[in-house]
């Protein structure tokens, strides 16, 4: 590890496998791999922890119980990606395309998702102390259970997902999409939903957001949305 806390050497544009990562993990120091081609390698249950990930082509790789703390990852296609149980505490993921990624219990303690595309992704079983999402696709995605509690969401879309169980108490969802999303004994008491998109929602989900912040007009919309006449 350099000086300012920046992974070391690096490697540019070349192919790599499963033994290659093994070499350059057995130095224990990070490693700024760009531009490499890695898809398809099997990862499982290595530990590359602070490593940075630029421009990487990751699609379908297996990082199965692998140690990727404080791993920054940037512009990569990680596309049906597993990283089912790896431990991606406070790991940074910018501009990635990670549609349909297997995450389902992994370790995303104050993690952060920016201008990612997670479609289809399973997050379910997470332990997901203070994640973040900003600006980041999650149509489709299975979240069930996640805590959003206390936090800020920007620019997020829910729409379709699986938000069933998730504890949205006293959150701010500013430009965010719940639109026929999947509430199923999620909470939202103390949430402000104010800059929320709640189209699609049907009657049932009305109890769900008790105790929630709307505005007149979010109001007017729900009631057309149940089928009644406001004038």
């Amino acid at each position: 590890m350099a000086e300012n806390g920046t992974p070391a050497a690096g490697l540019v544009g070349v192919t790599l496998g499963r033994v290659d990562i093994v070499a350059l993990a057995a130095a224990e120091m990070p490693v700024r791999l760009s531009a490499c081609d890695l898809q398809e390698v099997d990862l499982s249950r290595l530990d590359l922890s602070g490593w940075a990930f630029e421009r990487c082509n990751l699609q379908r790789a297996q990082l199965k119980g692998a140690v990727l703390e404080r791993s920054s990852w940037v512009s990569c296609n990680a596309a049906f990606v597993d990283m089912i149980a790896a431990d991606l505490t406070e790991a940074t993921f910018t501009s990635c395309d990670l549609n349909n990624a297997g995450l389902r219990g992994a370790k995303l303690t104050s993690a952060s998702f920016t201008g990612c595309k997670l479609t289809g992704a399973t997050l379910t079983e997470t332990r997901s102390l203070e994640v973040r999402f900003r600006d980041s696709l999650l149509v489709y995605a299975k979240l069930r259970g996640m805590s959003f509690r206390g936090m800020r969401l920007e620019g997020v879309d829910f729409s379709q997902a699986d938000l069933g169980d998730c504890d949205f108490r006293d959150a701010v969802l500013e430009g965010v999409s719940l639109r026929e999303a999947s509430l199923k004994d999620a909470r939202f008491q103390g949430a402000d939903l104010r800059g929320a998109d709640l189209g699609g929602l049907g009657m049932g989900d009305a109890a769900i957001l008790k105790g929630a912040t709307i505005s007149r007009e979010q109001a007017g919309q729900l009631l057309r949305e149940f089928g009644l006449n406001v004038r």
